[in-house]
Formats: structure tokens, sequence, C-alpha cells
């Protein structure tokens, strides 16, 4: 923990490029110096001032009066029979959030928190159960991943980042944004658009903004084909209805041959028949997108129960047969909660 004093001091991690570059100007320094510090922010992974040698030792005890360098730290990594690892991770107030690496073919993708905990109240979900404590800063954001390669002891080769952990990015609209720029800058981590992924329980208004504002994979949690369903599901669609929604995925631009998400989880009993497939298939029609099916994820507690193998291949086989590209996603680190919407930031089991 840091003390009051030091938390007033600006993150520097919080910072997009441009603003690195308004402070640097503000400090009298040439603009360069910006792209100086970034390199050394997140390429060699500094957050000791002392390190950034290329750096006047002058402008660094300057700059470590007046800033600070801090980001999330581990507490607890977990691997689970699939190699899938889910890290806990304490933020400067105390507060506790998780991010998961899982494994694909030839690389890593990181699945990363954007809030500590979330308002949304999805009914499958493990992580709305805790309620929203408050959003995460970009630093927060991006440092998930800064901690895990620099701090983490063989972290794997990550390629591709999904926020699709702890929170809804869209009620954090700003500082995702702002995350995403520095996740994709050059003087940033450095990533291409093409493997950043936002996933949004459906706030159709932020949807069209992201639009406008950045270029992203957009993945969409459906989950119904009806309004009734979809809203004991997620009582977001009382406020955003399929109609505004499947709207405002018709608006967000999608370059080239790159297709939109929509997630599916599907629950035994609730939306996973073969009718609940071929009235997902109407109401899609004309929708640029590709589907990927989810098995609900049980954990203790929920009252739902995830449907059989054969009720999964005639759902999927379904939308196939009605020319949509679907995929079942591998639901991976379930034996340590770490599958999707098993996330919860406990530390219960650190002890």
């Amino acid at each position: 923990m840091i003390s009051r004093s030091e938390n007033l001091l600006p993150n520097l991690l919080d910072f997009t490029l441009e603003e690195m570059e308004e402070f640097i100007s503000s400090l009298g320094k040439e603009k360069f110096r910006a792209r100086q510090i970034r390199k050394c922010l997140y390429q060699s992974g500094n957050v000791s001032f002392e390190d950034m040698t290329t750096l006047s030792r002058d402008f660094r005890t300057r700059l470590s009066g007046i800033a600070r360098v801090s980001r999330p730290q581990i507490v607890k990594v977990q691997e689970s029979r699939d190699q899938t690892k889910k890290i806990l991770l304490r933020l400067e107030d105390g507060l506790f959030i998780e991010s998961v690496l899982i494994p694909g073919k030839n690389n890593w993708t990181i699945c990363v928190s954007t809030q500590a905990g979330c308002a949304m109240d999805c009914k499958f979900c493990l992580t709305a159960r805790q309620g929203l404590k408050r959003n995460l800063n970009p630093s927060e954001i991006v440092g998930q991943l800064l901690t895990l390669r620099h701090e983490m002891p063989q972290c794997p080769d990550i390629k591709n980042i999904v926020m699709m952990g702890m929170g809804e990015p869209l009620v954090n609209y700003e500082n995702v944004v702002k995350a995403i720029k520095n996740l994709t800058c050059d003087f940033g981590m450095g990533f291409s658009n093409r493997k950043v992924t936002v996933s949004t329980c459906g706030l159709a208004p932020q949807i069209i903004r992201l639009g406008e504002d950045i270029c992203i994979n957009l993945a969409v949690s459906l989950n119904a084909h009806d309004n009734e369903t979809r809203s004991k599901l997620m009582p977001v669609n009382k406020k955003y209805p399929l109609e505004v929604l499947l709207e405002a995925c018709k608006k967000y631009p999608m370059p080239g041959r790159r297709l939109l998400t929509f997630e599916y989880i599907l629950i035994d009993g609730i939306n996973s028949s073969v009718r609940d497939a071929k009235k997902l298939a109407a109401l899609l029609k004309g929708q640029r997108c590709k589907l990927n099916l989810i098995v609900f994820n049980e954990y203790p507690g929920t009252p739902f129960k995830s449907p059989s193998q054969k009720t999964v291949e005639l759902f999927q086989q379904t939308l196939i047969d009605n020319h949509y590209t679907t995929m079942l996603r591998a639901s991976k680190g379930s034996d340590i909660l770490a599958a999707c919407g098993q996330l919860s930031g406990s530390v219960a089991s650190t002890a």
C-alpha cells in the first residue's frame, strides 16, 4: 500500500501518448522525452524512475517528485489442468481483481478485467454477485498485462487481449479507450488493433460511440433470441432491448472481412433447444456476424445447469445449416473458476 500523499501523484501509466507529451511539455522538456519514458514503461517494464537510464539523472529525480509508476501486484497464481492460469492481483487501494491466461495452439490470450466487480447483474455470472466496487484506471487495465510480462516467472507469449474479465468495459468507457490506445500505440504495448477485443453485455449507445472512436474487435453477449428470456438473464436488456441492440451492432464498423461476434452462453432448459437456435438464426438475419457458443460454466450456488453435449451439437449444427459461422468455444480453466462468468476476485483461497 502507498501513502495518501504519494497516491495524489499522477500515475504515468494512466496517460496516453498525447497526454504524456503535454505533461512533459509543461515541465519545459522536449516532446520526444515522452516517447523515451513510454519505452521505459511499456517495453522495458520499468516501475522505478532510477531504472529509466535513457533520461538524465536530474530529470529522473524531478519526475520521482511529481509522478509515480504503479501497477497491480500479483497475489496468487493458479494453474488449471488444461494449463489455463488465473492470476489474483491486488490494486493500490487493497481491492482485488483477476486476470486469466488462456493457452492456444501457437500463442496465449490474456483476459483482463476492466472493473472491480460488476453492476450489470447478469444472472449466470459469478462476478455479478459481488456488485460493482469501482472502475479500473487505464494503468490498472494495461497494468495487468505489464505485471504478468515483467513479474510473473515464465510468463507465456501473449498475442491476444480480450476485455472479458471482471466488469462491463463500456460502463468504464473513457478509461477503457485510453487503455486500448496504450495497448495499440507504437510507443505503448504495440499490439495490432486486430488483436484486441472488447466484450459487452449490450450497451447500445456506447457500442455506436466505440465504433466512431476506435477500431477494435467487438463481442456482444447475446444469450437469447427474445426480449423476455434475455431480460430475465440480463437486466440490461430492459433498457436496451434486442431491436435497439442489434441496430447499434449493424452500425459498428468492422473493416475488411472481419465480423462482429455474438457470444451465446448455452444454459440447459433456458436457451439451448433446436427451436431456440432456429429463432436465433431468424433474429440475426442481415447481421454481418459470427457466433461463439459457450457452454454454461457451473459454479457453487448457481441455479443454472450446462446442457448435454448432444444438445450443444444440435444447436451448433442448426446455426451452421442456416449459414452462420458458428464456433463452440472451449471452456478452459473451469476447475479453478477461471472460465467465462466465473471470475470473482475472491481472496478466500489465498489464506
